[in-house]
């Protein structure tokens, strides 16, 4: 290990630490005031972020970077415009820090209640997408926590100025900037140090590809907030708003291929098949989608004119798969108990959608379908802390402890016991 790096390491983490015990301290308006105006500077910075952005793409497609690699590194005016958003949606959120719920007077005469309060420091490691930067950064300002961030070596300049217009921000509101700080070199053992780093950082966030979560869950020496995969199935129960069912699976799967939350495989019940694959085959052909078909479905699609190289007998693995391509395996169930049993056998619990008109059949899959986000008649892509309306999200969690699903503020924090007396003493 570099001595120097080590230093520079613990400087960031000393620095975050210090930083931490101010924004925690920071009032409402403060933190507010503090959104706002970044969001303000990154409308005003469009043009020169799209420059700098540009400078990352021209090094990532000499690099040879293509494909979802490449897509999610892209910054665009509607990106820069949803990032502004998501910080004045945030900003306009009540402040949950300092909340007390749960006051109750006990027998002793003492009153317990919980506060929520900020975690201290978080560490976020995550590849491609520079809109993280701001995504973590807003989010830390509004939970009250500093951050160190260490994004992807191809989005490295991007990366700086986006967190360049965070500090400035910070700054401009009386606050320190080191509440947001960016890890600049791209050292790949600057990882490892930061989450074996308990003196410095409470928690550790990946976002990227299952190999980096992978790693960060087995080196770390704190706690994990993480999701592997998102393979997110859609069930097809009934045909009774069959125009509505194919709008939504053509979103769920062609908006967009790259994020954790696009469709990747389609269950329809059996007897629905003969009328509904048909049609949801050729509108996803239309997109140039590969379908991955069980045996019965193979029997009904192979006899309909067809791009041959769209349709592929699926293999036990493609239950599995997380394509993030447009690519999507297809099998027909017997009903809704072999539905769910599918889900929660196969699925990576991201998130899971049933398409049906049947109100006891929907309550039954949110009930028992076990994954993060659990949906009825919409389009898996919505699992986002923006559309959720956290204002922004840090990451999905597919954990069960702490924060599960998009984790936003709230994810952000913990809460303490609160003790309020009169002089009680215990007998």
């Amino acid at each position: 290990m570099s001595t120097d790096l080590k230093l520079q390491m613990d400087e960031l983490g000393q620095a975050a630490r210090k930083a931490s015990r101010e924004i925690a301290r920071a009032s409402a308006a403060q933190k507010r005031q503090t959104l706002f105006v970044l969001a303000k500077l990154l409308r005003e910075q469009e043009a020169e972020l799209l420059a700098v952005n540009q400078i990352d793409l021209t090094k990532a497609q000499a690099n040879g970077v293509s494909g979802p690699l490449f897509d999610r590194l892209k910054l665009s005016p509607s990106i820069i415009q949803t990032c502004a958003l998501g910080c004045e949606q945030l900003a306009l959120m009540p402040d949950v820090i300092g909340e007390v719920t749960g006051l109750r007077e006990q027998p002793s005469g003492i009153r317990v209640g919980q506060m929520r309060v900020p975690i201290g420091v978080f560490g976020m490691i995550y590849e491609s997408r520079p809109n993280v930067t701001i995504e973590a950064a807003s989010l830390s300002i509004k939970s009250g926590n500093a951050c160190i961030l260490r994004g992807g070596s191809e989005a490295i300049e991007s990366n700086k100025a986006l967190a360049l217009l965070a500090q400035k921000a910070l700054t401009m509101n009386a606050l320190p900037s080191a509440v947001v700080q960016l890890i600049q070199t791209t050292e790949r053992e600057a990882v490892g140090i930061l989450i074996r780093s308990p003196q410095w950082i409470d928690v550790v966030i990946p976002r990227g590809g299952k190999g980096l979560i992978a790693r960060i869950s087995e080196e770390a020496r704190v706690p994990v907030i993480k999701h592997l995969d998102g393979n997110c199935c859609t069930y097809v129960d009934d045909l009774l708003a069959q125009e509505m069912y194919l709008k939504v699976i053509e979103n769920a799967k062609t908006q967009k291929y790259s994020p954790c939350n696009a469709l990747e495989s389609l269950l329809i019940k059996e007897e629905l098949a003969f009328e509904f694959l048909p049609k949801i085959a050729a509108l996803l052909w239309s997109h140039g989608v590969e379908l991955r078909v069980c045996e019965q479905a193979w029997g009904l699609l192979s006899a309909l004119e067809h791009d041959d190289s769209l349709l592929v007998k699926a293999t036990e693995q493609d239950w599995y798969e997380e394509y993030l391509a447009p690519i999507l395996s297809v099998k027909l169930v017997r009903g809704l108990n072999e539905a769910i049993e599918h889900i929660n056998h196969y699925s990576s619990h991201h998130t899971d959608a049933i398409l049906t008109q049947n109100h006891v059949h929907a309550q039954r899959f949110l009930r028992e379908v076990d994954s993060a986000s659990v949906m009825v008649n919409t389009s898996t892509r919505f699992a986002d802390g923006f559309e959720f309306g956290l204002g922004a999200e840090i990451g999905i969690s597919t954990d069960k402890f702490h924060a599960r699903g998009p984790v936003g503020v709230e994810g952000l924090t913990s809460l303490k016991y609160i003790v309020l007396g009169q002089g009680e003493v215990r007998a």
